[in-house]
Formats: structure tokens, C-alpha cells, sequence
């Protein structure tokens, strides 16, 4: 080595060629050529060079990719797993985003801004129980083609309008209406309006809605690039206070004098007012007779006054059967899906909503709404009620019992914690609940808060600020887990369909005392009709049409009642 370490140092550079020479003739190892010693010292100084050079190369060219690095994992080559990149990290922790759209119920073609809970409300509930029907999204989309077509100021509806007031039909209409007049209190009505334009969708009409005082205030437009508001030149709008059973256009009135339903006479008629409140006559209750209906397609204008959701009705009209069961496979969905696509709350209205939700409910592991409404007279609170209201919660296992023996009881684990949403007229029921499980633990460990937003003492139907707060209670009862409603309120009907519940209803107490048992489960989520028919259109003769389809039943909460039910629930 000493040798092979000299020689690749050279010789001492004093030396010249000649003293080289004469060293060379007196080592006989030594001549002009390379030793072997020397040859192989430089190979593999070589082999050195290229192979550090020849790494160097490949590393620069083709990094290691990530599939190679996880292929050597699995091989056992290296046991340190690499670190996550950051975009990594934040998408393990972004939840996927719900279906703004509701299973394609809901219409593309709106300002996000000017209505956001039309895309907000999504990710404040959880996913829709049930999915709309394609034949449902289907006639949606022809009827928002339809209503921007022939909606107010387009040529369709002027041309309709001009007719109208000449007080005949004169030529044929390829749009034709039903005008809903803004009448009763807020459950009413959205109830009503909701039955409205099923039966324009039924019979192929455009839906325009009269304000009122508020509907504006209280609703974004539900269809795109049209708008579903009568305007406010509309020629008859100033005859709704006076539209009555005895108006010689009230359709009840004009087969009470005819005793025809099928004249021609129909064809002079330029508009019928339907009068479908709880005090219709026996006349006009034939509405929901098919000949009726066949009169009735005749008729450019209909007028309808209602404080009924008459939704049961609509299914026991052979004419309609075949397209509801095409619509609505699962019949108790009917409210649920028409009022997830019509009723979203304006920016007003969205915002009394997140607010109070993100403040008192949201982190709640349990929401539980009790929805009160007392009918009977006198000041609340009342004593049977709210002990009503607790042997329900109670017996459900919707709340815990108290511990009134220990001051303190500590849970096993972490405390759970349950929202207990209260809405009710009357402060007194909320502060009784509220004191029962402030003053004592639960036998759980629980934790119980209760809410209640507004208590308004009494209804008030025409205030602004009353029916905004009525709404967002609503909306807010329809964002819990679970539900409590009173018999025969529309306010819980809505609450209940909106969130796809089925709550638990209160009986109706008597002499003032709390009955046992304090509340039964619904048969669906569906809404109550309250003031039905009860008439064989074919026999002409009375009927119980609660029992003429399995699909249509009497309400638990009102025994002379329909309701919209799906049998294989009972199996």
C-alpha cells in the first residue's frame, strides 16, 4: 500500500525524466508500461468516482416517489411512516359538505345571498329521512318552466288579467290560476298554502300567493325568475274581504242555485271563489267530488279562502289517485317535501333562528322541542298542563327523573347534556321546568337546559315582529331530536313535518285535568285536516272517509280528523 499510496502521489517533482529513466534500468519491476499494482489502484479509484457519481444522478433526475416510500414500508426497508403533508391534515378534519340541494328538490338559479337559508338550513339538520320521488322532482321542474311562463307581468298573465276583467272567458287560456288568499293564523296558513299548490300542481295551474300583511316579510320566493306574490293591481284583490259564502261566485253558492255542475254556463265565468274554511256547507265541500273537479278545470281564476290543510281529501279524488302515488310513494312525506321546497324563512327571520340555535342548542348532545299550546280560557300557567306535560317526557324517557334526596349526584362519565327547547304563548310552563331541574340533580347525571325564545302572552296574528318570532320558533322546534306538540296546533303540525318528526302528542285535557296516558306517538308526520267531508260523491250519501283507503286515517288528536299515514309502518 505504501507503494500504491506513492504512486498515486507521483514522484518528487524535482525529479526529471532522466533520473526516471536510470530508476527504471535498476528496478526490474519498474519500465515504461503500468505495474499491475498501479492498474488496479486506478480501476478502482475509478469505479469510486462513477459509482458516487453515477448515485448523485439518479437522485437528481427521479426523487423517490411517495409510492415507492409506501412500497418500502410494506416491504419492511423503513419503519418510519412519513409525515402527512398539511393539505393532508386539513381534509381529515373538514366535514363533507350536505346536499344543499335536498336530493334535487330544491331549484338551481338563485342569489345565495338574498335568501341564505335556502342553502343553509342543510347543514342544520340532519339528512332527509326519505328522498323525493323522480316523478316529484320531475313535475317541480315543469311546474317553475310553467310558473315563469305565465307568473305576473309575463304576456301569459297579462293576457289572463285583461280577461278577467271583462268579467267572460272569452277565448282559451294556455295559463291558468289559483289565487291564494293570506287568511288565519301563521300554522294556517303556511298549512294552507301548502295545500294550495299541490292542487295547482295537480291540475297543472300557476300558484300566486296575496301578501297579506307579512307573507313577504316572512318568506323568500320559492321558484326561480318569477315570482309567486299576486301584485298589487290585481283586479280583484279588493274584493277578498267581501268574497263570502253568499257571493254569487262562491262555487258552493253557484251549485245551490243550479243545482248543475257540468253547465255551460261554466264557460261565461271568468273566476269561482272556493270557500274551504272550517265553516264550509255541505255545497261546497263537493270540491272534493271528481264531477266537481271536472267543472272546476273549466274556470280560468280559482279564488280559494281556506284555514284547512285539506292535503287527506286531495287523496281520496279518483281523478288525482294515480299522479299522488307517483308523487308521494311514502305518503306521509307530502308536507315534508312541499314545505322543505316552498317555506324558507327570509335573512330577517334566518337570523333570529342561527342565533338563538348557536347560542342554546347546538352543543347540546339532545334536543328536545315541547311544544305548548293551551286552549282552554283563563291565565295560564296551568297545573294539569304542566303535569301533563311531565308524566309524557317522564314515561317516554325524554327527560330524567330528579334526585331529590341527594344534593348532588355525580355521574359515572362525562355528563350528557340535553337542550330542552320550550315554545308556548305563556312564560310560566318554561319556568316551572326550568326551576325542577335548576333546584334538583337528575338521577342520571344528565345535564338538562331549558330554552324558551319569546312568550308573547297572547296571539297576534297581524304584528310583524310577533309572526317573525312565531316563525323562527317553528323552524326552531323542527331542528330537535325530538318532539312534544299539543293536540290540534297547526304550530306543532308544521314544526313536526318540516324536521321529519314524529312527535309525541299531548291529549286534549278535560275539566281541567291531566289525562292518563298524558300523550301517544303519532302515526306519522303528516298534518291533521281538521274539518274533512264526510260524503260518497258516487252514492251522493254520508261516509266515514277515514275508512275508505288504508293510506287515509282519523288524526290521534282529533277523532273527526285525516291524516296521511303509511300502513307499512303499522306491519
Amino acid at each position: 500500500m505504501k507503494r500504491f499510496s506513492k504512486t498515486l502521489n507521483g514522484d518528487d517533482p524535482s525529479n526529471n525524466s532522466d533520473s526516471g529513466t536510470r530508476n527504471a534500468l535498476k528496478d526490474p519491476d519498474r519500465n515504461a508500461g503500468l505495474s499491475p499494482m498501479r492498474v488496479m489502484g486506478i480501476f478502482i479509484a475509478c469505479l469510486i468516482l462513477f459509482s458516487v457519481l453515477f448515485s448523485v444522478s439518479v437522485v437528481l433526475r427521479d426523487p423517490p416517489s411517495n409510492a415507492a416510500v409506501h412500497e418500502a414500508l410494506k416491504a419492511g426497508v423503513l419503519e418510519v411512516e412519513p409525515r402527512k403533508s398539511l393539505d393532508d391534515q386539513i381534509s381529515d378534519h373538514v366535514e363533507v359538505p350536505k346536499d344543499k340541494m335536498l336530493g334535487g328538490l330544491l331549484a338551481a338559479g338563485f342569489d345565495e345571498g338574498s335568501c341564505v337559508s335556502r342553502y343553509q338550513s342543510a347543514s342544520y339538520r340532519k339528512e332527509m329521512p326519505h328522498k323525493p320521488s323522480s316523478h316529484l322532482l320531475s313535475r317541480l321542474r315543469r311546474y317553475e318552466a310553467l310558473h315563469k311562463r305565465c307568473g305576473p307581468n309575463t304576456e301569459s298573465y297579462n293576457k289572463a288579467v285583461e280577461q278577467l276583467k271583462s268579467g267572460r272567458r272569452l277565448t282559451s287560456s294556455d295559463c291558468n290560476y289559483v289565487v291564494w288568499i293570506s287568511y288565519s293564523g301563521l300554522g294556517n296558513r303556511i298549512l294552507t298554502l301548502a295545500s294550495a299548490f299541490l292542487y295547482a300542481l295537480l291540475t297543472n295551474r300557476v300558484l300566486l300567493v296575496d301578501p297579506g300583511v307579512d307573507m313577504v316579510d316572512l318568506f323568500c320566493e320559492p321558484f326561480p325568475e318569477a315570482s309567486w306574490f299576486l301584485p298589487m293591481d290585481f283586479p280583484l284583490k279588493n274584493q277578498f274581504d267581501s268574497l263570502d259564502q253568499k257571493s254569487p261566485h262562491c262555487y258552493g253558492e253557484m251549485v245551490r242555485k243550479s243545482n248543475l255542475t257540468n253547465s255551460e254556463q261554466s264557460l261565461l265565468s271568468s273566476f269561482v271563489y272556493l270557500h274551504l274554511s272550517h265553516d264550509y256547507n255541505d255545497q261546497d265541500k263537493l270540491f272534493f267530488c271528481n264531477q266537481d273537479q271536472d267543472f272546476l278545470e273549466k274556470i280560468p281564476w280559482l279564488i280559494v279562502r281556506t284555514d284547512n290543510y285539506f292535503v287527506p281529501s286531495l287523496f281520496l279524488i279518483p281523478s288525482f289517485e294515480q299522479e299522488l302515488n307517483s308523487l308521494f310513494p311514502r305518503k306521509e312525506t307530502v308536507f315534508h317535501f312541499l314545505g322543505r321546497y316552498l317555506f324558507h324563512p327570509t335573512n330577517v327571520v334566518w337570523g333570529l333562528i342561527t342565533r338563538y340555535y348557536q347560542a342554546y342548542l347546538a352543543n347540546a348532545d339532545e334536543r328536545i322541542g315541547i311544544q305548548i299550546r293551551v286552549f282552554d280560557t283563563g291565565t295560564g300557567p296551568f297545573q294539569h298542563v304542566f303535569d301533563q306535560i311531565i308524566s309524557c317526557a317522564l314515561k317516554e324517557n325524554l327527560l330524567p327523573e330528579t334526585n331529590r334526596q341527594d344534593l348532588i349526584v355525580r355521574p359515572s362519565g362525562a355528563a350528557k347534556s340535553k337542550a330542552v327547547l320550550m315554545t308556548s304563548l305563556s312564560s310560566g310552563y318554561f319556568e316551572k321546568l326550568r326551576d325542577m331541574y335548576w333546584e334538583h340533580p337528575t338521577v342520571t347525571g344528565e345535564v338538562i337546559g331549558i330554552y324558551q325564545p319569546s312568550h308573547e302572552e297572547y296571539q297576534q296574528t297581524e304584528k310583524h315582529t310577533h309572526n317573525r318570532k312565531a316563525l323562527a320558533e317553528m323552524y326552531l322546534l323542527s331542528l330537535t331530536d325530538v318532539l312534544i306538540t299539543s293536540s290540534w296546533s297547526t304550530f306543532g303540525y308544521v314544526a313536526q313535518s318540516l324536521g321529519g318528526l314524529t312527535p309525541w302528542i299531548l291529549y286534549k285535557p278535560e275539566n281541567r285535568t291531566a289525562p292518563d296516558p298524558a300523550c301517544k306517538r303519532a302515526m306519522s308526520m303528516e298534518p291533521c285536516f281538521h274539518a274533512p267531508p264526510f260524503y260518497d260523491c258516487k252514492a251522493k250519501t254520508g261516509v266515514d272517509t277515514g275508512e275508505l283507503v288504508p293510506h287515509v286515517r282519523h288524526c290521534e288528536d282529533m277523532s273527526w280528523g285525516l291524516k296521511l299515514i303509511d300502513p307499512s309502518d303499522e306491519l
